[in-house]
């Protein structure tokens, strides 16, 4: 039989391939034969030339499944068996008409099928599938990368040829079909990991031990029921084929699943290594039955309801009893789509599936049939997909669908958490099995909605109940159940246990203790600053206490608030919740009701009015004294006094919530609602503690600063106030008659509140910053800061390597996790080898950095320690770099020293690495000569002379006997002869010698004091044999010149050249140490990975014994690569390939270096344009950068793998074979780095992608193809015909023989899509991960190798058991590696690196409240696939997807860690424009989580302290941050009314004549925003930890120089901006901020419209209410008194104003001013309409900017009017001050001065109306028209001020009060939309906006072109924002200068 081989491609192969979608780039391959006879290429073809192949690439998505691996066969082998390609053509487009029934061409089929009965066509397709089989089976069990590429391509073919040849068979009559080979063709199954058919057997991974018995476990079928039945279908069947025959699961969901499980029993195994390795072990399979079913027993045991997971006792059934329910749980979990995001739900199905799976293993019998019991919806094809899961989906969709994308309000849909909440309740148990459809569950309609569609669904209902009940009865033997004729009518439920109001009221509602405690101490705090308490021992005064103990009233009043609250905000749901529920509700408020009545009564009652007691003599409690009302309290503390016993003994409390007892729910019933989540989640007495003592010493900071510094303070001035009698106002006083001066207290105490209120947050930083310092530098953070501390510290680190990363060699090690200190190390020298593996590691580390470019080769050569068998006895060569300089510093120190020996050796040994350096060197040379040097005589001198000098430093002689001061000379010389042997050119052999003699003479005749006995005894021996000067005469000009005497070049061995390269490093480099790396990444990741291990970190195991995990990426339409368009141009006139070059010249020339290209600027025809994509793309945020950061972890597994299985002595010989791919062993590392790691894209469009064409599709190929291990999944949407609408399908992908290789396809219920994008794209593709943890890693991420190296150990955190339960997610540190060039980027990289490393550190320890922040943290993989998976998805709720994980998890008694010795990178958002649309869809989020079930019932549930932790760490920052900016306009508009009503002046007036100093102190102790700067302070901690405080000085100082406090300024007002907004109106929405490379220019028109309602109106507002309080009280206050209340409200107006302009690249360049002018221009005026953009028009981006208005709810509106009023304010107070109104107080002026609004109205209408129908055909009329106007109101004016004394101020007052009122009617139209809408008003509300937007943008424009005019600004501002770039003397300006050469 003839061998195949595989064809090389060829480019006309290449060029065939399709460029669209899995083209595979083209790489066809084709097979052709060695047989000697000739091919017939025309066979019954009549053809001699190849024709062109048809493009199996470019198919409908319809026929890709069935058609496309026929068509890639032929392509493959249409060269070499044209026939025979013919025929798999044929049979693809056969295929093609079969599933068209429509189609056309069948009329030739009956001749069709004559001509394929030919035996030649038979005898060519036997011939050829023989072949290829043959093959398979000579050559399956080799491992060659060469053959096991050919073996997959073989079996591709063959498996595709059976199929053809069968059905070529079939049709040739049944002799043909007899003499066919019968046996089934399993050569090529498509597998992810595991290949489980036949032809994959002699796979290495098929051959490790643990597979073999958990398939052997898998395949036990023994004893089912059935089980001789359902081989005959299925030959070779398993647990989980019984399992699909029975339930109807897909096909594509069993393979997945028998794999998932597979590998889950096989990785559970190997870990359990004190049992018998012969067979797989109960104790691996009940430790995943207690993981997978952990949830569903308690859920059982929560509803009172008994497990269904019965087990046999016969201890080998129970076994596979076991298998077979973890099989039945994962085939449900895999095929529910979206219901895996509702684990309850999947509870209830598993229950009732669980049952029908006892019922048949036990041979239960039904009791009406008499039958076994079968499934209820049968075994039927795809059955629990159209049965079980769609019915449930469509109600999620249906749902989902009524959110009309965030536009209705949440209580009037279901969301996934509402409707899995429902099988929390034993209800759920209604919906019967078969599930009644007609149950109120599955109606998503209200009665009221839409009776019709009922009444159709009720009819449906009944119809499919008949179906079902009448098919199952047929089958069991029975008759078809009667049918009722009217089933009961279906209600909708409405919202499960919680309802999502939106209301500011939900804040006080999650958090009512912190805010009860808060408002009580405040009224504590002002009673004691009333009876001017200054002690603490004075508050025990009776008067004091008696007024303090008022507290407990309020304390009653708030929580009839909150118990009122309770059924308001739950009422919505009222229908899902029991009586019991009500019943309690009610009690609540009437108890609330009753102690809001009774104490009030006992106060007042019980007044001055004590029993007192005296105690005995000497007691130190003297008298005591108590009244009827304490008593009352006393009583009304007592349920306190329960919740603190509980809180002080919390495994009481956990016992009590997670009891089922009857006297548990009795003692629990009155607390919270008894749910299913949130019980149990107290924290050990431990963590209690410390968190306790955290929030105990900062509320004493608080309470004590709020009480001295802002609460007594203003005490004495309010008394004075209330005194004051204030009787004429300076306007038309509304209330005259209230006392006291009330309007002015409010004013004085409102912004004062309000930063009580707040300023918790700012301790909160404060104490975040010293705790999360002290516990950074208890943990090593910071160990090594710089270079010179990695040098000191370089030879410590293969003894700390070996113990952390490296596994422990002992194998009773009992699993103590002993921290990884110099301190619990013994040392390397007792252990064999101890420093090889480290140098392996460590050059490998090396390695990566050269390969990502970090690094040079010659830094590369500096930076390696060498390899050789002297590792193994630890006598190591340190690498060059830190050896550098030091035989030179060593050689100065030896020639000018003056002492003794032993003085010259202690000074050198002084530094460590000198002396190591001069050894070497000295060893070095000898090694060499000993080598160079082979002649008798020469060699006899050289030893001759090493024995002097080693004599001498023997006998401590060597200063004597050697004059130091040649060695300098020596040095010179042997850098000579070492450089020439470096080169090795034969032709320089004279040169050797000549430098040979040289250094011989040198050492003979100067450098030895009393010259060389050596040449002494050779004079000797000569003198006996001859005469001494004729022997010198002979030696001298022979000595070393013989071609015998040196053996030059040496010989080429690669460890001697090695080492000569490295001896000429030694004496050459000049280099310190500190300098090398010159790269500041790759010092950066050296100092992390030096300093992770010196932290706390757990022993790592072997590769084989570890976690097994997965990376989860999701990805939609972000950049795979950039492409080479997109490298070579850009819109703003710079490539990304020129700013690459620019950013990262360093890198590019280490690039251009590795390519070979030596001049950088023809880089382009040296250069493969790929390898610059490569290289670029690796720069960006591209998934290319995600996907090769996170295959280091597979590198950095085989690498462990390869040191955990091989001796040291191996380990020298192979150690590089880990790096080649064609041996057997780097198959065995393969497959068990398979076992443990697999990476899964979820591209989730990636099928459209590859349809239309997109190149992204072929670049997400070529990613496949670069990286055999990596998986895509996507989901696919195809038309199916006979169904008549879409059909969507996951779909797994791999990369074989060049094409995308379909794994798995699982048909889907409907579009996934039907929630948030993110976490939807995460659950369709979670089911094809695999492994007991996943990572889920972002698309803008980043890995490193040897960061990867600790994967290992941070896995095994999930194994250290902690408050007696391991966590379920461990969070990870990241490296922001997009902050090293504009200043915004750098700004935004400290800021997020304060939070995810001191913010998070404390918030995991002592807080315990880390949540999930996003990616890269760890999951739990099996807690999570139970319990909903790793994020949630209902629409809008759920827009921060991530940290519902995180809430999730504590909800459901799971824990989060956080752990900083592992890192990975992340990029962030580097222009303004970005970061704010990030800030915005944050701050969104946070609103939406206010909302949120999960915010509430935390909030709740938590503790006191803990609660604080948690608010102060999620949704109230954002409150907080809410709160300060209010707290401006209070104290602004405060000061207003305080002017304008001419309170303030009389106060001042008042307090300058009493000469009362503390009122004016009162008025001006508003400067308070100023605090805010407390808040960085973590930031400079981190800073000063990691970097050195110095630095974080230098950075803090830089950053403030920068403008860094106008940016996190206007970073504020985003997020209060959009937080306030959202939770008032809603409209929260996924933003994407692009992510862009370069920073690029933005428009006047794009600043404007992002930012003028969020900054721009704000800023405006509060720059009008400054100049208005400037104005008005400049006759009573100084001017120093003015700006020390207001700067900082100064500062931010202005930034809010300009910080837009500041930060936007060439904002004041002048060509970008003119183009941005007319741009705007443009703008305001397009119209807008359907279809017109934002970016285009102003009316289409003013209609969207208020599209939030439009869905509000009747309260948002009416605050939204209220806010409105403010603005007509101005216009009551100002037109009191005219001079016009002649001190008149009347109310008639402000109603003349709304006459004046009016009349101004009309007058532009009027000239609007003019404009429309004079000016085109009568323009002459309508000038004169206007002219008249102008003179008439001219005229107006100049009466006005002759007759009523109007001047130019009233004018200008004039503009400021009426400039705000016509705002203020605009607001007011807005928000009556629906009503106005069509109307005149709306259209002149439109025109007013316009005019009031363009004039603000011309406001704003103005001085940007003024000061555009002036260079030295843009200079400047080119300065501040690219000073990073700068102080790493980067070249910004070619950037700008091509940006502006592009423009003109």
């Amino acid at each position: 039989m003839s061998e195949i081989v595989v064809a090389e491609h060829t480019d006309g192969d290449r060029n065939r391939a399709s460029t669209s979608g899995g083209g595979g780039g083209g790489r066809r391959s084709a097979y052709t034969t060695t047989d000697q006879r000739p091919f017939t290429r025309s066979i019954t073809l009549g053809r001699e030339h190849v024709p062109e192949p048809f493009d199996s690439e470019k198919l409908p998505v319809t026929l890709v499944s069935e058609i496309q691996r026929f068509l890639r066969v032929a392509n493959q082998i249409e060269i070499d068996e044209p026939r025979v390609a013919y025929l798999c053509r044929f049979h693809a487009f056969e295929v093609a008409h079969n599933l068209d029934r429509n189609s056309s061409g069948r009329g030739d089929e009956e001749v069709t099928i004559r001509k394929r009965k030919e035996k030649s066509d038979l005898r060519e397709l036997r011939r050829v599938y023989r072949e290829y089989k043959d093959y398979i089976i000579k050559h399956g069990g080799e491992y060659t990368l060469e053959t096991r590429e050919k073996l997959i391509k073989a079996r591709a073919i063959a498996s595709v040829l059976y199929e053809v040849l069968h059905t070529v068979t079939s049709a040739a009559g049944p002799q043909a079909l007899a003499d066919t080979d019968h046996a089934r063709s399993e050569f090529f199954v498509p597998y992810n990991i595991l290949p489980l058919d036949q032809g994959g057997v002699h796979q290495a991974i098929m051959q490790l031990p643990e597979i073999k018995y958990a398939i052997v476990i898998v395949g036990n079928v023994r004893g089912l029921p059935f089980s001789e039945e359902f081989k005959r279908r299925v030959p070779y069947m398993d647990l989980l084929d019984w399992l699909q025959l029975c339930f109807g699961f897909q096909k594509g969901n069993v393979t997945n699943q028998r794999e998932h499980l597979i590998l889950l029993l096989a990785n559970s195994h190997i870990r359990q290594t004190h049992k018998q390795a012969s067979k797989l072990a109960d104790g691996n399979v009940d430790e995943l039955m207690k993981k997978f079913f952990k949830n569903y027993t308690e859920w059982c045991k929560f509803l009172d309801r008994k497990s269904n997971i019965r087990l046999p006792y016969l201890k080998q059934e129970a076994l596979q009893y076991k298998v077979l329910y973890i099989a039945l749980y994962l085939l449900i979990w895999g095929e529910a789509a979206n219901l895996r995001f509702m684990p309850e739900c999947l509870c209830y199905i598993f229950h009732h599936m669980a049952s029908e799976l006892h019922g048949m293993l036990s041979g239960a019998v039904s009791l009406i049939t008499g039958e076994i019991v079968m499934p209820a919806y049968g075994g039927g094809f795809e059955a629990f997909l159209s049965k079980v899961i769609s019915p449930i989906y469509e109600v999620i969709r249906e749902e989902a669908m009524k959110n009309k994308n965030g536009t209705t309000d949440h209580s009037t849909w279901r969301n996934y958490d509402d409707l899995n909440e429902f099988f929390w309740s034993p209800d759920c148990f209604q919906i019967g099995w078969p599930m009644r459809l007609d149950h109120d569950f599955f109606c998503v309609h209200p009665p009221d909605d839409s009776k019709k569609k009922k009444s159709q669904r009720k009819v449906k209902t009944q119809e499919e109940e008949e179906t079902i009940n009448n098919n199952e009865d047929e089958e069991m033997g029975g008759q078809p159940q009667a049918t009722v004729d009217e089933p009961p009518e279906q209600k909708w439920l409405g919202k499960t246990n919680f309802a999502e109001i939106r209301s500011f009221w939900q804040i006080f509602r999650s958090f009512d203790r912190m805010w009860s405690f808060l408002i009580l101490s405040l009224q504590a705090m002002i009673i004691m600053a009333c009876h001017e308490v200054e002690s603490p021992l004075q508050v025990f005064d009776a008067s004091v206490v008696e007024d303090v103990m008022s507290i407990f009233i309020t304390s009653a009043v708030l929580k009839l608030i909150q118990a009122i609250l309770d059924v308001v905000f739950t009422w919505k749901a009222r229908c899902t919740m029991n009586s019991n529920r009500h019943r309690k509700d009610v009690l609540k408020i009437m108890w609330a009701m009753i102690w809001t009545i009774v104490l009030p009564i006992y106060y007042s009652s019980s007044r001055k009015k004590y029993t007192c007691y005296s105690s005995q003599d000497g007691s130190w409690l003297g008298e005591w004294c108590y009244s009827s009302y304490m008593v009352a309290v006393s009583c009304y503390l007592i349920s306190n006094a329960v919740n603190m016993v509980l809180f002080l003994v919390p495994s009481v409390g956990k016992y009590i919530e997670t009891s089922n007892s009857r006297i548990c729910a009795v003692l629990s019933w009155w607390g919270q609602p008894k749910l299913y989540v949130g019980r149990g989640m107290q924290e050990s007495q431990v963590s209690l503690l410390k968190y306790t003592l955290f929030w105990v010493l900062l509320l004493l900071s608080k309470l004590s600063f709020s009480y001295t510094f802002e609460i007594k303070p203003l005490i004495a001035p309010t008394r004075h106030i209330m005194t004051i009698g204030v009787k004429n106002y300076d306007w038309h006083e509304l209330f005259p008659k209230v006392k006291s001066n009330a309007g002015a207290i409010a004013a004085i105490w409102s912004p004062i509140i309000l930063v009580y209120f707040m300023d918790a947050q700012i301790w909160y930083s404060v104490y975040c910053s010293v705790f999360g310092g002290v516990y950074g530098i208890l943990h090593h953070l910071g160990e090594i800061r710089t270079q010179g501390m990695l040098r000191s510290k370089f030879d410590t680190l293969p003894s700390v390597f070996n113990d952390c990363l490296l596994p422990p060699e002992t194998k009773d090690n009992k699993g103590l996790m002993w921290l990884c200190t110099p301190g619990f190390l013994k040392g390397l020298e007792n252990k064999k080898g101890g420093v090889l593996k480290f140098a392996i590691v460590w050059n490998q580390i090396i390695s990566s950095f050269r390969d990502e470019d970090l690094i040079s080769n010659r830094e590369m050569h500096l930076m390696k320690i060498p390899v050789s068998s002297e590792l193994l006895s630890n006598q190591v060569r340190w690498p060059v770099f830190l050896l550098a300089n030091k035989l030179s510093t060593a050689l100065s120190i030896a020639r000018d020293f003056v002492g003794k020996h032993e003085s010259l050796l202690k000074r050198i040994k002084k530094d460590k690495y000198m002396y190591m350096a001069v050894t070497e060197c000295y060893e070095s040379l000898k090694y060499i000569l000993d080598i160079l040097v082979v002649g008798d005589i020469e060699r006899r001198i050289i030893a001759g002379i090493v024995d002097e000098i080693e004599e001498s430093i023997k006998n401590s002689s060597l200063l004597k006997d050697l004059k130091m001061s040649e060695l300098p000379a020596l040095h010179a010389k042997c850098t000579e002869l070492i450089e020439l042997l470096v080169e090795g050119n034969e032709d320089h052999h004279y040169e050797v010698v000549k430098k040979l003699q040289d250094i011989f003479e040198l050492v003979t005749t100067d450098l030895l004091v009393n010259g060389s006995r050596t040449m002494d005894l050779l004079n000797v021996d000569q003198q006996l044999e001859g005469d001494t000067a004729d022997f010198f005469r002979s030696l001298e000009p022979e000595l070393f010149a013989s071609m015998h005497s040196i053996h030059f070049p040496l010989p080429d061995s690669g460890p001697l050249i090695e080492k000569v390269k490295r001896f000429h490093l030694l004496l050459t480099v000049k280099d310190k140490a500190m300098y090398i790396p010159s790269n500041l990444e790759a010092r950066r990741r050296i100092s992390f990975f030096a300093t992770s291990l010196f932290m706390d970190m757990p022993k790592a195991p072997k590769v084989r014994n570890m976690l097994s995990f997965s990376v989860l990426t999701p990805h939609y339409m972000e950049e795979v690569k950039f492409s080479k368009k997109e490298l070579h141009s850009s819109k703003e006139g710079v490539s990304i390939s020129f700013y690459m070059q620019k950013i990262f010249p360093d890198e590019w020339e280490n690039f251009l270096e590795r390519m070979g290209s030596e001049k950088v600027d023809e880089f382009e025809d040296e250069v493969n344009e790929e390898d610059v994509r490569d290289w670029a793309s690796f720069r960006g945020q591209t998934l290319s950068r995600t996907i090769r950061g996170m295959m280091y972890y597979r590198k950095a597994l085989k690498l462990q793998a390869f040191l955990d299985m091989a001796e040291d002595d191996d380990i020298l010989q192979n150690y590089e074979a880990i790096e080649r791919a064609d041996d057997t062993l780097s198959a065995q590392l393969d497959a068990l780095v398979d076992m443990k790691f697999t990476h899964v894209v979820s591209c989730q469009i990636y099928g459209l992608q590859k349809s239309t064409g997109d190149p992204q599709a072929q670049d997400i190929l070529d990613l496949m193809k670069r990286y055999p291990c990596l998986r895509v999944a996507y989901v696919e949407e195809r038309e199916e015909i006979e169904a008549g609408r879409p059909v969507y399908s996951s779909i797994l992908l791999k990369a074989v023989n060049g094409f995308d290789q379909e794994i798995y396809r699982i048909k889907l219920p409907g579009p996934p899509g039907i929630g948030e994008g993110k976490p939807e794209n995460q659950n369709h593709a979670i089911i094809f991960t695999r492994g007991e943890a996943l990572q889920t890693i972002d698309m803008n991420q980043d890995n490193y190798l040897e960061e990867a190296l600790k994967m290992r150990n941070l896995l095994q955190e999930f194994l250290r058991v902690r408050r007696r339960s391991p966590p379920t997610i461990l969070g990870m540190r990241e490296h922001i590696f997009t902050g090293s060039v504009s200043s915004l980027a750098w700004f935004m990289s400290y800021q997020e690196t304060s939070f995810v490393t001191i913010g998070q550190r404390l918030l995991a320890n002592p807080l315990k409240v880390r949540f999930h922040y996003g990616h890269p943290d760890l999951f739990d993989r099996i807690f999570h696939l139970t319990r909903g998976g790793i994020s949630k998805a209902s629409k809008t709720i759920n827009l921060s997807e991530d940290v519902y994980a995180g809430f999730n998890t504590t909800l459901r008694r799971g824990f989060v860690t956080y752990h900083e010795y592992m890192q990975v990178g992340k990029g962030r958002d580097v222009g303004l424009n970005q970061i704010s649309k990030f800030e915005a869809k944050v701050a969104n989020g946070n609103s939406e989580q206010t909302l949120s079930r999960d915010i509430y019932r935390l909030g709740r549930r938590f503790d006191f302290f803990r609660m604080l932790s948690f608010y102060f760490t999620t949704v109230g920052f954002y409150f907080n941050s809410l709160i300060s900016v209010i707290g401006v306009y209070v104290f602004l508009y405060g000061q207003l009314y305080l002017v304008l009503s001419g309170l303030q002046k009389a106060l001042l007036l008042e307090a300058k004549v009493k000469n009362i100093k503390s009122l004016e102190t009162a008025l001006a102790s508003q400067s308070f925003i100023q605090l805010g700067l407390l808040t960085g302070l973590p930031m400079v901690i981190e800073i000063g930890l990691e970097r050195g405080f110095l630095n974080a000085l230098k950075d803090f100082v830089l950053m403030q120089l920068q403008l860094a406090a106008v940016f996190f300024t206007f970073s504020y007002g985003t997020k209060s901006h959009y937080y306030g907004r959202t939770i008032l109106h809603g409209g929260a929405k996924y933003r994407p901020t692009g992510r862009k490379v370069v920073v690029f220019h933005s428009s006047f028109t794009e600043s404007y419209r992002l930012y003028s309602r969020s900054h721009f109106v704000k800023g405006f507002e509060l720059l009008l209410l400054l100049i208005v309080y400037d104005l008005f009280r400049r006759s009573y206050q100084s001017s120093v008194a003015y700006v020390l209340i207001t700067y900082a409200i100064w500062f931010m107006s202005l930034t809010w104003l300009f910080a837009p302009f500041l930060f936007n690249p060439s904002g004041f360049d002048w060509g970008k001013i003119v183009d941005d002018w007319k741009d705007w221009n443009k703008w305001i005026k397009q119209q807008g309409g359907i279809g017109i953009q934002q970016d285009k028009s102003w009316q289409s981006w003013w209609i969207e900017e208020q599209a939030h208005l439009l869905h509000s709810g009747i309260t948002s509106r009416i605050i939204e009017l209220l806010l409105s009023l403010r603005f007509f304010l101005y216009q009551y107070g100002l037109v009191y001050h005219l001079d016009i109104s002649g001190h008149n107080k009347n109310f008639v002026v402000y109603v003349l001065s709304w006459i004046v609004i009016v009349v101004i109205f009309l007058i532009l209408k009027t000239v609007n109306v003019g404009k429309q129908y004079l000016s085109a055909n009568h323009h002459l009329a309508f000038r004169l028209f206007k002219a008249f106007l102008f003179l008439g109101v001219l005229a107006t004016i100049v009466t006005l001020s002759l007759i009523c004394h109007l001047s130019l101020r009233d004018l200008i007052v004039c503009c400021l009060a009426f400039l705000p009122t016509g705002w203020g009617l605009i607001l007011v139209g807005q928000t009556f939309r629906p009503k106005i809408e069509g109307t005149g008003f709306w259209h002149f509300t439109r025109v007013f906006a316009r005019a009031y937007d363009y004039g603000m943008g011309v406001v704003l424009f103005a001085p940007l072109a003024v000061l555009a005019w002036l260079p030295i600004i843009s200079a400047f501002q080119t300065r501040f924002l690219f000073n990073e770039a700068f102080s790493r003397r980067l070249h910004i300006q070619p950037i700008l200068a091509a940006k502006k050469k592009h423009r003109s």
